[in-house]
C-alpha cells in the first residue's frame, strides 16, 4: 500500500479480532515509526503491550476506574476484552534536556504514534487510539508500574479489522485557507 493510500483510507477501527501483530511484528513496526522527526533522538516514549491476561486485568482496572454510569463502564471493559492487542503509550520526556523543551518531545512522540498507525493500517491492521480522563487515573498508573515522570498517553487498541464493507477513501478537504505565504516586501522590511 502506497503512503498516499495509506493515509486517505486509515480509519479509527471499533470491531477489531485476531489476530493483532506479535511482539516481533510490533517491534519492527516501531522501529520504522521511531523514525519519525525526533529532535536529538531521545525517543521520549515507551511502549507496554497487553495481551491475554494483562489486558484482561487493564480491561477491570480501566472500567472500575471509569466516572461513568455502569454501562459506560461495561462498553469499556467489553471493547478492552474484545481487543486482541492494548497497547499503552507512555510519554517520557528527558526533563534535564534543556535543548529538546518537553512539547517538542511530546510532538515527536505523537509523529511516532502516527506513523505507527499508518504502518499498521498498511499491514492489514486496524487500531483506534483512545484518550480520556483514565490517563490521569493513579491506580492505572501504579498497575502499569509508571515512574513519577511519566504520563500516559491513552491505548491504541490493535487487531484485525470486522467490517462488513472496505474502509472508503476520504476525500481530502480543503485547507487553502490554513496557509498563508510569507513574503518580507509585504511586511516593510
Amino acid at each position: 500500500m502506497d503512503v498516499m493510500t495509506a493515509v486517505l483510507t486509515r480509519r479509527s477501527e471499533h470491531h477489531l479480532a485476531e489476530p493483532a501483530p506479535s511482539d516481533q511484528e510490533f517491534t519492527y513496526l516501531l522501529r520504522a515509526a521511531a523514525t519519525a522527526p525526533d529532535h536529538g533522538r531521545l525517543r521520549p516514549w515507551r511502549w507496554i503491550l497487553a495481551r491475554d491476561q494483562g489486558r484482561h486485568a487493564l480491561a477491570r482496572c480501566l472500567a472500575d476506574e471509569h466516572p461513568g454510569p455502569p454501562a459506560h463502564k461495561e462498553q469499556i471493559q467489553a471493547n478492552a476484552h474484545s481487543t486482541p492487542l492494548l497497547a499503552t503509550l507512555v510519554f517520557t520526556p528527558a526533563p534535564h534536556d534543556t535543548t529538546v523543551p518537553e512539547w517538542e518531545q511530546l510532538a515527536a512522540t505523537s509523529a511516532m504514534t502516527s506513523s505507527l498507525i499508518l504502518l499498521l493500517h498498511a499491514r492489514g491492521f486496524g487500531s483506534v487510539w483512545r484518550t480520556d480522563n483514565l490517563t490521569e487515573s493513579d491506580r492505572i498508573r501504579r498497575l502499569l508500574r509508571l515512574n513519577p515522570g511519566e504520563r500516559l498517553l491513552g491505548w491504541l487498541y490493535i487487531g484485525t479489522p470486522q467490517r462488513l464493507t472496505p474502509p472508503r477513501r476520504r476525500t481530502p478537504e480543503d485547507v487553502t485557507d490554513r496557509i498563508s505565504v510569507f513574503t518580507p516586501e509585504l511586511m516593510g522590511l
